[in-house]
């Protein structure tokens, strides 16, 4: 039973993992993107479409990361380039991501992934490691998606603490103008890192409609795009504590249906709160304690203006 809810918590966790990862991405940048929402729109809608078009799965994620990156690319080109206001540019492209989801989505009420795609992501058991007595069940036997969720988390990992261009990302993010004396091309960085953030925020939402759903209705992500941005406070900016944020959230969003079937009469309405409520506690708590491991890139938010320094 227990074995059975936390196999279905890793599932739902996945399209958070995806657009966590994201976002911390560009906010070690020293962007803050609130358009992960449309973002993740934008690659559900894509994925989805392409993949009723061309019945292949490879396709159906390319178009979800390109939707993603288009997004992306508005932001970075806007806030980057133009240097435009960070909160009201990701605000706008939530609204841009919501409307161009419900525009694309129109008449695709009702269809649902071709067999191809869903036999593609179908659940396959890794080899020694499903055995595990638990954690094999609970870890290991889910589709190909869930494992790349895995596999860009650590590596994500990896690439910050363990690299030069780690390295580099992380100085531009809490000392842009030191970054850019000592001949980091911060422009690159930047626009780099916000166009993977974007890639992953489209390959969560195609997650949702290609995988977790898998049919498309209209707003697929019921607000899973700002729980990410609220969870990156709850990781510290550290990929390695997507899986307990993410994974944690998954058992909220489902929690409510393993009750109702264990005849626990709770409104269903509650349950639908939950996670947002859990996001609220926690960004009170992050907020009250004041450490240097929870602060957030010290260039977050801020514009950078090479001929004021």
């Amino acid at each position: 039973m227990l074995a059975s809810f936390l196999h279905a918590a890793v599932i739902a966790g996945t399209p958070l993992s995806f657009a966590i990862l994201g976002e911390i991405l560009t906010e070690r940048a020293g962007k803050l993107n609130l358009g992960v929402e449309g973002m993740m729109l934008m690659g559900a809608v894509m994925g989805f479409k392409t993949a009723l078009i061309t019945s292949n799965p490879f396709l159906a994620l390319c178009g979800a990361a390109l939707a993603g990156a288009a997004g992306a690319l508005i932001f970075a080109f806007l806030t980057v380039t133009l240097r435009s206001n960070q909160v009201v540019t990701g605000l706008t492209l939530t609204i841009f991501g919501t409307g161009f989801a419900s525009f694309a989505g129109q008449g695709l009420a009702g269809f649902v992934v071709p067999e191809q795609v869903k036999a593609f992501f179908h659940p396959v058991p890794l080899p020694l490691l499903s055995r595990i007595p638990f954690l094999g069940d609970v870890l290991f036997n889910h589709s190909i998606f869930v494992y790349a969720g895995y596999l860009v988390v650590i590596a994500a990992f990896f690439y910050l603490y363990k690299t030069r261009f780690g390295l580099n990302l992380r100085a531009v993010g809490e000392n842009t103008a030191a970054a850019d004396a000592a001949g980091i091309n911060i422009t690159k960085y930047k626009f780099i890192h916000i166009l993977a953030g974007g890639i992953l925020a489209g390959l969560g939402g195609a997650f949702l409609s290609l995988v977790y759903v898998p049919t498309w209705q209209d707003n697929i992500t019921t607000g899973r795009g700002w729980i990410a941005v609220a969870l990156v406070i709850f990781c510290k900016w550290n990929p390695i504590r997507i899986f307990i944020g993410a994974f944690l959230f998954g058992g909220l969003d489902i929690i409510g249906f393993r009750l109702q079937g264990l005849n626990i009469h709770i409104s269903q309405y509650f349950f639908d709160m939950l996670p947002y409520i859990v996001t609220v506690l926690i960004l009170i708590m992050m907020s009250v304690k004041d450490s240097k491991e929870s602060a957030p890139p010290a260039e977050l938010g801020r514009p950078y203006f090479r001929e004021d320094k």
